[in-house]
């Protein structure tokens, strides 16, 4: 299998399907087109390189799409180390001339053959053994690989003595979490469709996060749209508001997030640090229109103006037995929510689902 550079990065980033994206946009001069590779773990990616991690991105290119698609990672800075196959890649177009993103096509690519999942599995190993952090990201379309492939990834990496995060939501986040692993990141958004989570309130969600600690995630990040963020460890809650910015484009700001803790991990970071570097990262990216971008300095300085509030452990007592909040742990975090109301934050953020 060719290799654009060798796989010792900072970063590995199983990616199974990226996508090729083509947005029509109005100019003066007449329509504009711009042509890049997108998809969860490309914009993940951009923001990583960003920075200032390296990153080799594992994936599948399939057919022509495919080969544009090689072209732009490596124009990008990424060490490639990809599946090569004929067929349909996913892509789309899209046209913003009028302001309003409208979809024009849309191709989701062929599912993998198990004889190239099988190949696709051992890049990712052999990638990830040289990386000092791996990220579990999502496919285009959910029948591109069984779900069960994250739960095998994240075991087979852990065993090995890989550190492993993941962004998924769905089956996807279940066979993760199965598979255990460092960080799982969610929005409360994905929370609720996978009926995890019933409401929005505050201790509802925390309980949705000590479930999916219980389950093998040591460290639940949920996204709340505008809401501040909230980190579960095994120290308790940590919640994290970034400064409000104005909203350019909300789309990856939640990728955004993710990549900056990853950042922050490979460098050495605990997570309660690593969270903050994400926040500022994700808040950054709505004030602009490419998903993934942002300067590293803007970042840095954004970062030191995350708000964050620490909760006790003792704050969400539950029974001791099936994770599962008690009625004095509710009432307990009814109160310290009151109390915070009352204080107020420092920083309000922007939407990072």
């Amino acid at each position: 299998m060719p290799q654009d550079q060798p796989p010792n990065r900072d970063v590995t980033i199983f990616a199974p399907s990226p996508i090729l994206t083509i947005t029509v946009e109005d100019h003066p001069a007449g329509d504009e087109i711009h042509v890049h590779a997108g998809g969860q773990g490309v914009w993940q990616a951009r923001m990583l390189r960003r920075l200032g991690s390296s990153v080799t991105m594992c994936c599948v290119l399939t057919g022509e799409t495919g080969v544009v698609l090689r072209h732009l990672l490596r124009d990008e800075g990424f060490a490639v180390e990809a599946v090569e196959r004929a067929g349909r890649g996913a892509a789309y177009i899209h046209d913003r001339r009028s302001g309003e993103r409208r979809a024009v096509a849309t191709e989701e690519g062929d599912p993998l053959s198990r004889h190239e999942l099988d190949e696709l599995y051992g890049i990712v190993l052999r990638s990830a053994l040289g990386s000092a952090v791996t990220i579990l990201s999502g496919p285009a379309d959910d029948a591109t690989l069984p779900p069960d492939t994250y739960r095998r990834l994240a075991a087979d990496l852990r065993a090995a003595g890989a550190v492993v995060v993941a962004d998924l939501a769905g089956p996807r986040l279940d066979a993760a979490v199965e598979g255990g692993v460092l960080a799982l990141k969610v929005s409360h958004e994905e929370l609720q469709a996978d009926g995890l989570l019933e409401g929005e309130d505050e201790a509802a969600i925390i309980e949705a996060a000590r479930v999916l600690r219980e389950r093998g995630a040591e460290n639940v990040i949920v996204t709340r749209a505008s809401e501040p963020l909230l980190l579960l460890d095994a120290e308790g809650v940590l919640e994290v508001a970034p400064p409000r910015l104005e909203v350019a484009d909300h789309r990856g700001a939640g990728d955004s997030l993710f990549a900056g803790v990853v950042s922050g991990l490979a460098r050495g970071e605990p997570v309660r640090e690593a969270v903050t570097l994400g926040a500022a990262a994700g808040a950054l990216n709505v004030t602009r229109h490419g998903l993934g971008s942002g300067d590293a300095e803007a970042v840095a300085r954004l970062r030191e103006r995350v708000a964050t509030r620490a909760r006790a452990a003792a704050a969400v007592p539950d029974d001791g037995v099936t994770g599962r909040v008690s009625p004095e742990g509710l009432a307990s975090l009814a109160h310290q929510q009151e109390a915070d109301e009352r204080e107020g934050l420092t920083a309000e953020p922007e939407a990072l689902s």
